[in-house]
C-alpha cells in the first residue's frame, strides 16, 4: 500500500505528507486505533481512514489527494 502513495507522480507528492506507521510496534498499533482502522491495508487522509481493504489504483488515489488539496487550499 505504501509503495502506491510512493509512486504517484509529482504533482501528488507535492501536495501531502507521508507518514507510514509499523504495525509491529505500540506506535503504530496505537495510531491504527487512532485512526479508526479496521483492516489492512488502509489508507487515512486527514485522519480519516479513506480506502479499508484495497489498494485504489493511481488515478483513483491522484483524485482523492487532489480533491482533498483543493479543499484545504482554495
Amino acid at each position: 500500500m505504501a509503495e502506491s502513495v510512493k509512486v504517484l507522480p509529482g504533482k501528488y507528492q507535492q501536495m501531502m505528507d507521508v507518514h507510514e506507521w509499523d504495525l509491529r510496534t505500540l506506535e503504530g498499533v496505537t495510531r491504527f486505533k487512532e485512526i479508526g482502522g479496521k483492516s489492512l491495508p488502509s489508507i487515512a487522509m486527514d485522519g480519516i481512514v479513506v480506502y479499508s481493504s484495497i489498494i485504489p489504483g493511481q488515478e483513483d488515489l491522484g483524485r482523492e489527494i487532489h480533491r482533498r488539496f483543493q479543499e484545504k487550499n482554495f
